[in-house]
């Protein structure tokens, strides 16, 4: 047994869930998010202020689709009530980054700077020139811009130097010895 899919998901008010064919549809007040149903692998149900996800027979893998399906639905309603936020820091001598509208430019020590053009329902704050803010209500999309913006530069072992996540420890190396 899911010990997370047995939980319900609540919803909070000014939030309405709908299923129509093989879509959830959820509404709230940052927006509109959806997605695809498993029909095969487990059933939803949506009642008076909470979605229930139960498998639909008790086999493998409907019960290994049943807690990540609850998760998925969870985030779906934590998206369009709260918002996902992922900050990123800038380490290094040079190293600087300038939101411009649909567009972060990033200069990483390359011969170019980098620009950055952000997909729909993602947006990026920059704070001060090594700090940057992403925020969107669609959490797998807000985590992928973070991911290839950190890509350009991963923070390096022995001086520190790079793209880091806000809280990730770096674990620092030794130099040469002389």
């Amino acid at each position: 047994m899911s010990r997370i899919g047995k939980k319900p998901v609540a919803m909070p008010a000014g939030v309405t869930a709908s299923v129509e064919g093989q879509t959830l549809t959820v509404k709230g007040p940052k927006g509109t998010l959806s997605m695809q149903l498993l029909d095969d692998l487990v059933k939803y149900e949506v009642g008076e202020g909470e979605i229930r996800v139960t498998p639909l027979v008790n086999a493998q893998r409907n019960r290994a689709a049943w807690g990540m399906t609850r998760t998925n639905v969870q985030n779906l309603i934590t998206g369009v009530t709260e918002g996902f936020t992922k900050v990123l820091e800038i380490t290094g001598v040079g190293y600087r980054a300038q939101a411009q509208g649909k567009n972060l430019r990033l200069q990483l020590g390359y011969s170019h700077d980098v620009n950055y053009k952000l997909p729909e329902g993602v947006e990026v704050k920059t704070p001060d020139q090594n700090t940057v803010e992403i925020t969107g209500i669609d959490k797998q999309k807000v985590g992928q811009v973070a991911a290839e913006i950190r890509r350009w530069r991963k923070p390096e072992p022995y001086k520190g130097k790079g793209i880091k996540y806000r809280g990730e420890y770096i674990f620092r190396k030794e130099g040469k010895k002389k």
